[in-house]
């Protein structure tokens, strides 16, 4: 069973400049109790595409066509805003890449650990175990005298840490990790993923994981969906995608990896060229006018 199945979706944005067609016919599933990461160049549609699920697109954005169908049943896009509302924090939660911007400052964690369980119907003093019982699972030292605290008491690998347990306390069916390790460096990258991995296996959730980094992709994901301008180019499961990729895309993608790089060079590879202007879609392939691979016949 598919918790997320996203089919044909369409989204855009009224400008200024003209309208900005951000995601074009983008289909892919997350099956349950499986990590699908979303990779992809800063530009491609992956905050969209997480803001079209949540039902948070900006004011002069819009869903033009397709569908979001969650559980099997109902279709976000279809939702109205209590609806979601009822949804967002309990079957689907959510970590952002920034912990600070993600925690209030001026409230202690205790109560917004407490406040994410309002619906729960759980009395003051359960709800504030539940949160102990979470910063320890997060590892968090000290977990009790830790509700008292407030976020700028903490590193920002232990507000990330808070985070996760936060986003995970309801046991929500869906997980959107939002480039949760993009602010932590290279040992609590890793300390994070093998956290997140851990839960994730222990409550039995789906995880949407956004990024750039393929390292942390290939480390965490089961399922891979590489997006480029708004376009889903391949998926398939990591060892495919990363073993054998089919798009020039991805392929290009690869070779731009600095862990993949056998010799020390002065500048590391990069894809030539610019993403389309996505007022205007070029016609055929949206990667054409960047690939090694055209003929004069496609261009």
């Amino acid at each position: 069973m598919n918790v997320l199945e996203i089919n044909e979706l369409n989204v855009s944005f009224a400008t200024e400049e003209g309208v900005v067609h951000a995601l074009k016919d983008v289909s892919f599933t997350v099956p349950e109790r499986r990590v699908v990461g979303v990779v992809g160049e800063s530009g491609c549609g992956k905050s969209t595409l997480i803001n079209a699920i949540l039902g948070l697109l900006a004011k002069n954005g819009r869903i033009d066509g397709g569908t979001i169908l969650f559980e099997a049943g109902s279709d976000l896009t279809r939702l109205g805003p209590a609806e979601m509302r009822a949804l967002r924090g309990v079957r689907i939660s959510t970590v952002f890449q920034d912990p600070m911007g993600a925690l209030n400052p001026v409230i202690s964690v205790g109560r917004q650990m407490a406040n994410v369980q309002y619906r729960s119907g759980r009395s003051q003093a359960e709800k504030m175990a539940l949160a102990a019982a979470m910063l320890r699972q997060v590892r968090i030292p000290d977990a009790t005298a830790a509700l008292g605290r407030y976020p700028h008491e903490f590193s920002g690998g232990m507000k990330q840490r808070i985070a996760i347990a936060m986003a995970l306390m309801m046991e929500p069916a869906l997980l959107i990790a939002d480039e949760p390790t993009t602010a932590l460096d290279a040992t609590l990258e890793v300390a994070t993923i093998e956290l997140l991995r851990e839960l994730q296996e222990k409550i039995g959730c789906s995880v949407l994981f956004i990024s750039h980094h393929l390292g942390v992709i290939a480390e965490l994901c089961d399922d891979v969906v590489v997006m480029y301008a708004g376009e889903v180019v391949e998926r398939g499961t990591t060892r495919q995608v990363f073993n054998d990729p089919r798009h020039p895309y991805t392929q290009r993608l690869l070779e731009c990896d600095p862990a993949r790089q056998a010799q020390r060079v002065r500048r590391l590879p990069t894809i030539a060229g610019e993403i389309p202007d996505l007022r205007c879609r070029p016609a055929g392939c949206i990667f054409a006018p960047r690939c090694f691979r055209r003929s004069e016949e496609h261009t």
